[in-house]
């Protein structure tokens, strides 16, 4: 019988599969794993919400470049746990990066984000557009 060394920090192949692209071949500004996104809109505003589970607040970075919100930070590994210790390694870690085109009726200056309960939301709300307003014509 064979015997294989296991290696459980080889996570990131599980990541690849279903990527699309052959391992090997991720494209090194997307960042080594990438957190899962859902993206709501109603009348006033759109939200962002992105899972951010064991990534303390201060590494995470987020601006508005050219339209385009950036979404960038880092999951460390955990400080308690030798390497010698693990057994599975399924959470991803290292660095990530989303960036989301911005429709042009966000008010980039009321961008707001919060950051709780491993959950980063990201509200962006709306320009209030200028209603039609009848104008009154006066007879002379």
């Amino acid at each position: 019988m064979a015997v294989s060394k296991w290696a459980p920090y080889r996570v990131n192949h599980l990541f690849e599969e279903g990527s699309g692209r052959p391992p090997g071949q991720e494209d090194a500004q997307a960042g080594q794993w990438s957190p899962a996104v859902d993206i709501l809109e109603s009348n006033d505003r759109i939200v962002l919400r992105a899972d951010l589970p064991g990534v303390d607040q201060d590494d995470i970075e987020l601006r508005v470049e050219d339209g385009v919100l950036i979404l960038r930070g880092q999951r460390r590994p955990p400080g308690d746990v030798r390497p010698a210790e693990m057994h599975r390694a399924e959470r991803p870690q290292g660095t990530f990066v989303r960036s989301f085109s911005l429709p042009q009726n966000i008010d980039q200056a009321g961008i707001r984000a919060a950051h709780r309960n491993g959950v980063l939301e990201i509200v962006l709300p709306k320009m209030q557009e200028s209603k039609a307003k009848a104008i009154r014509i006066e007879v002379k």
